[in-house]
């Protein structure tokens, strides 16, 4: 074939394209347009003829809503009232009295559950147990955990009047405090573990806790910690940039961290790091666990692939979309998703296929047999589209039934409110311990109390017979329910001593967190973790922490 129609078949092939090209765009410029005139008359139509008043803003607030969740459930619409929330997010800081409340459902009021340290609602004198009465003298009864927040939040250096019922005084009290930014703390805690290692937990990825962890690092260095355990477990995530800083702070100056790419343009971007790293080849363990996600992800799955870091725990989230802010009228903000994320292997951690619920259908999960294989810069093999897959796995046990009962009622809740009233101090924070007549304390509290427990047997057999007098053959089966309902009695007394030393350890984390704050309870939530024990062990080995590192040879 000659040159001169060869080249004529690729202009008209490129030709078609660009047009075929061209008029999608102008069909979905057309889609959108429809699409928006309809929504805009829907509107004029309710507002001039509806039987009712319409609360306009409140409809079109629902309609956007149920329109973005059908995309993923990270773009998200912000009004000018909930911009509060999304700063909130990307920084970690709000303006309030600082403290985390709890509803009390036998009261039908909300409780002061844990003042942060420092802030406001400790510095004006609110404490643990305080039941929250009135705000700047409205009525707090039967409100929601919610409604509160937003009645103690604010703006900085406003004040607020919150009367609160206290135990063990009679009178109510009327406590006035000034509302500030309050700045959750990234790194909530990090010490040495067996006077060899630094630990460092790291909250979520705000702006600037990477200067925090670099601080935490340095001080740990100067108390001689030969490696470093850093705790992601329970990080949802937050800015790409901080995890970028994050990895920048273990790996070479110039190591390429994540990619970005999407649909717009724009959204295509290589991070690297920018800074000589403080510990390029100090022997460090990641932990992870089912809710750490995003930033986390990166920070983890970046330093598998680069064979930094040994990663132990359980497989990540595996949440791979990055979501960008755009300004709207009317100062709302739209959180959307415009790219995925890939780490340094190529690979994308995301779990979840979202473009199935775009077609209305079920969300997909990529099957582990359908999963790609991509090599780490060792060559070792990491798995693609689900999470993090640790390097060594935790296998945690089951939190038995009646601890989970017992730190989400207010039983635990009003004992430690009648302990602090009696113990004005309770001496140094890690050598609090338990005693086993404090325990029997708080078995007999329990006793006296409303606390009641019932198995998940006894329910499934309640729910049995409750079917099966719907279908008629209850009678016939009398024996039986009564048989069943006799060895299926809940023993509370026999659990109580069975899990004696669990919940000892909830009792010590509960009570130092109210004397010593968050950093009291992180301490001792510490003293038996399996995963953490894992770290330790990996790092008191070199030998299995460079075999993990490597690629095995045959």
């Amino acid at each position: 074939m000659k040159r001169s129609k060869i080249t004529l078949i690729v202009v008209f092939c490129l030709s078609a394209l660009v047009t075929f090209a061209a008029a999608r765009q102008s069909d979905q410029r057309f889609q959108a347009s429809k699409s928006s005139d309809i929504f805009h008359s829907i509107l004029r139509e309710l507002n001039m003829l509806y039987v009712d008043t319409v609360d306009l803003e409140a409809a079109v607030n629902k309609g956007i809503d149920a329109m973005l969740s059908s995309l993923d459930p990270y773009t998200e619409f912000y009004s000018e009232q909930e911009e509060t929330d999304l700063k909130m997010m990307t920084t970690g800081k709000y303006a309030g009295i600082g403290a985390i409340i709890r509803q009390y459902p036998e009261k039908k009021l909300i409780a002061i559950e844990e003042p942060y340290e420092g802030m406001p609602a400790a510095k004006y004198g609110l404490k643990a147990g305080d039941l929250i009465l009135r705000v700047d003298g409205e009525d707090m009864r039967g409100k929601t955990n919610a409604e509160v927040s937003d009645r103690l939040r604010g703006e900085p250096d406003t004040k607020l009047v919150i009367t609160v019922s206290r135990p063990g005084v009679s009178d109510s009290l009327d406590i006035e405090v000034v509302r500030s930014v309050i700045a959750l703390p990234a790194v909530p805690y990090y010490g040495m573990v067996e006077n060899r290692y630094g630990y460092i937990m790291l909250e979520s990825f705000t702006d600037g806790c990477s200067k925090d962890v670099r601080r935490a690092i340095e001080d740990l260095l100067s108390q001689g910690a030969e490696g470093l355990i850093l705790d992601l477990r329970g990080n949802g995530g937050g800015l790409l940039t901080e995890a970028v800083e994050m990895v920048g702070l273990f790996v070479p100056k110039g190591t390429k961290v994540v990619e970005t790419k999407g649909r717009a343009p724009q959204s295509a971007r290589t991070y690297s790091t920018n800074r000589a790293p403080i510990l390029p080849e100090l022997p460090l363990v990641v932990m992870v666990d089912e809710q750490s996600a995003s930033a986390s992800e990166i920070v983890s799955g970046a330093l598998q692939d680069l064979d930094r870091a040994v990663i132990v725990g359980n497989r990540t989230f595996g949440k791979g979309l990055v979501q960008s802010t755009r300004p709207l009228p009317y100062n709302g903000t739209l959180k959307l998703t415009t790219s995925k994320y890939y780490i340094p292997s190529g690979r994308c951690i995301q779990k979840v296929d979202y473009a199935a619920r775009r077609n209305g259908t079920d969300d997909k999960q990529t099957a582990d047999t359908l999963q790609t294989k991509f090599y780490t810069a060792a060559g070792r093999t990491v798995k693609s589209d689900g999470g993090i897959y640790p390097d060594t796995v935790c296998v945690l046990d089951t939190m038995p039934d009646i601890l989970y009962r017992i730190s989400t009622d207010v039983v635990l809740f009003d004992f430690i409110n009648n302990y602090c009233l009696k113990n004005p101090t309770i001496g140094n924070m890690e050598d609090f311990e338990v005693s086993d007549s404090l325990f029997d304390e708080f078995v007999d509290f329990i006793r006296h109390s409303n606390f009641k427990f019932e198995s998940n047997s006894s329910k499934a057999l309640e729910m049995l017979k409750d079917m099966a007098e719907l279908e008629g053959l209850a009678d016939k089966a009398t024996a039986e329910f009564e048989s069943l309902a006799e060895k299926l009695q809940y023993d509370m007394d026999k659990d109580l001593e069975v899990f004696r030393e669990d919940i000892k350890r909830l009792m010590a984390i509960e009570i130092t967190t109210r004397y010593y704050y968050q950093r009291g309870g992180l301490y001792h939530s510490l003293k038996e973790d399996k995963c953490l024990d894992l770290a330790i062990g990996i790092l008191n080995n070199p030998d299995a922490y460079r075999d993990i590192l490597q690629v095995l040879k045959d």
